[in-house]
């Protein structure tokens, strides 16, 4: 079926509504929905939240009543066929009189993947698919990775200078480190940063859209990092704060642990029980990865795997060098999203992006398959992806 002229901006509406949900619907995917009349009135309108538990065409279907009957629906994901927490979506379009449904894409969920749209041809309601399916399939990346693999989307961040530098030699970056604890108590930046506030403010937009973020031990004691969302927008679950600590080494005096509350978790290969207690009684959480890598740390798969246990759909690595070339190593890194500032710091003491053997050669070197650009500022980002997470 062809699409009409007014189907893309009533969609895009639909879409904004998908992206209110962002950070509320997690583990389920963010879904908008739209019901508007021959005439071209919105008569209902819905956005997903998992605690909220109706689905987002439900919500519409609700607020539209009887204007429901002869009108189309506007849906960034195809309606679900399937019995889940709530009954099948495309039942409750059909017994409503919906008598068209336009959708951004097919839902990557193996139980649906078509089956509601051909539910919905089957009843007689006019289908197309499609409309917006870029945005729409960005929009739930992580939902496709998560539904598929059952492992969290994994991107990895880092803010470098132009010569791949993430900080500066040692004692260069403890000074930056204490004035930016300083600055950071009062609310203010400092001259210790790689990237411009702009760049900065972005990167708390990543975090918003991540259910987890993780770093190494060595970051949090050379840092001291919060790890937090500041965006001040909801979330229906904190975001959760992993530290990948193969001696359990974690300061309980640094800021992320005097600030757990049940949303720090510490990873490790083995862990000795008496700093296991001493953290658990600060409130932080321990998990032991049984899979081990060969210098006696958690393997990046054995985290992928327990996180996806654990309902994680999407994970932000803001780690130090040593953890970029675990994640870059081990290949569970499916997308970049690496920030520059017009800097170079040079010298041989200066941290680089990543540190550890090294690929042995440019083929063997991760290569992006689809990349785009962002300007912040004076600074620029490279967003690009390693794999496509609807593989």
């Amino acid at each position: 079926m062809a699409a009409r002229p007014t189907d893309e901006a009533f969609l895009r509406q639909a879409i904004d509504l998908a992206r209110a949900s962002i950070a509320l619907a997690s583990p389920n995917p963010n879904v908008g929905a739209i019901i508007a009349d021959d005439n071209g009135n919105i008569v209902g309108s819905g956005s997903h939240t998992y605690d909220g538990v109706k689905h987002a065409e439900i919500l519409a279907l609700d607020q539209a009543g009887a204007k429901a009957r002869g009108a189309t629906l506007y849906i960034n994901l195809e309606p679900c066929s399937h019995q889940g927490r709530t009954g099948p979506c495309a039942d409750a379009l059909i017994a409503a009189g919906i008598k068209r449904v336009a959708a951004g894409m097919e839902d990557p969920n193996p139980q649906v993947s078509g089956k509601g749209l051909a539910r919905l041809r089957d009843a007689g309601v006019a289908v197309v698919s499609g409309i917006l399916e870029a945005e729409a399939r960005e929009l739930n990346e992580a939902f496709a990775k998560y539904i598929r693999h059952h492992t969290p989307l994994i991107t990895l961040k880092a803010a470098m200078t132009l010569d791949g530098k993430i900080a500066p030699p040692p004692a260069e970056a403890q000074a930056a480190t204490a004035v930016k604890s300083a600055a950071s108590s009062a609310g203010g930046s400092s001259g210790g940063w790689i990237t411009s506030e702009l760049a900065r403010a972005h990167v708390q937009e990543l975090r918003h859209q991540h259910d987890a973020i993780m770093v190494g031990v060595g970051t949090i004691i050379a840092d001291d990092p919060l790890l937090t969302d500041r965006t001040g927008r909801p979330r229906r679950r904190p975001l959760l704060r992993l530290v990948v600590d193969s001696r359990l080494r974690l300061p309980l005096a640094s800021r992320i642990a005097r600030s757990a509350n049940g949303d720090v978790m510490v990873l490790c290969a083995f862990a000795e029980e008496n700093a296991k207690r001493r953290l658990q009684e600060h409130g932080i959480r321990v998990e032991q990865i049984p899979a081990v890598d060969v210098d006696g740390r958690p393997s990046m798969q054995g985290i992928a795997r327990r996180l996806g246990e654990l309902e994680i759909t999407s994970l932000l690595i803001e780690g130090g060098a040593l953890v970029n070339w675990a994640a870059l190593a081990s290949g569970v890194v499916d997308k970049v999203f690496l920030y520059y500032a017009p800097k170079i710091l040079a010298g041989t003491g200066s941290v680089p992006f990543a540190a550890g053997a090294g690929f042995r050669g440019m083929s063997e070197a991760a290569h992006l398959k689809t990349f785009r650009l962002h300007r912040f500022g004076e600074d620029f980002a490279v967003e690009g992806y390693l794999r496509d997470p609807y593989e």
